[in-house]
């Protein structure tokens, strides 16, 4: 996936329809927030399983698949206009993760490292 290619083909589409003015870093994330609202609606009261079957409904997956890409497109948005290095970002958020989660603690755990309580003697 080449993101600056995407970023670069949004932008194109944003500056021929003159949507340029609209899209301040205040009305991208609000549209984000939105297209991640749809995302959720789409699996709000399922059950979990019900949730890891939508993969076996092409109507489903269509609607997920949408939304999905409307959440990328608005965080590509976003990260343009603030001159965010999306791909650079992601891997320093991955490093971070894998020190604040190591596998040693984190491992079949689903409690956020700040507040499991520090294994006794350590």
């Amino acid at each position: 996936m080449d993101i600056k290619e995407i970023q670069k083909r949004l932008r194109d589409f944003a500056e021929e329809r003159n949507w340029e003015q609209f899209h301040s870093p205040k009305n991208l994330t609000m549209a984000l927030s939105a297209e991640a609202a749809e995302l959720l609606e789409l699996f709000q009261w399922l059950t979990e399983e019900q949730s890891r079957a939508v993969v076996d409904s092409e109507r489903d997956m269509a609607l997920v698949r949408e939304e999905v890409a409307d959440v990328f497109i608005y965080l590509a948005r976003l990260a343009d206009k603030l001159g965010i290095d999306i791909e650079k970002e992601v891997f320093k958020k991955m490093d971070l993760n894998e020190k604040k989660y190591p596998v040693g603690l984190s491992k079949g755990n689903a409690t956020k490292y700040n507040r499991r309580q520090e294994k006794k003697g350590t």
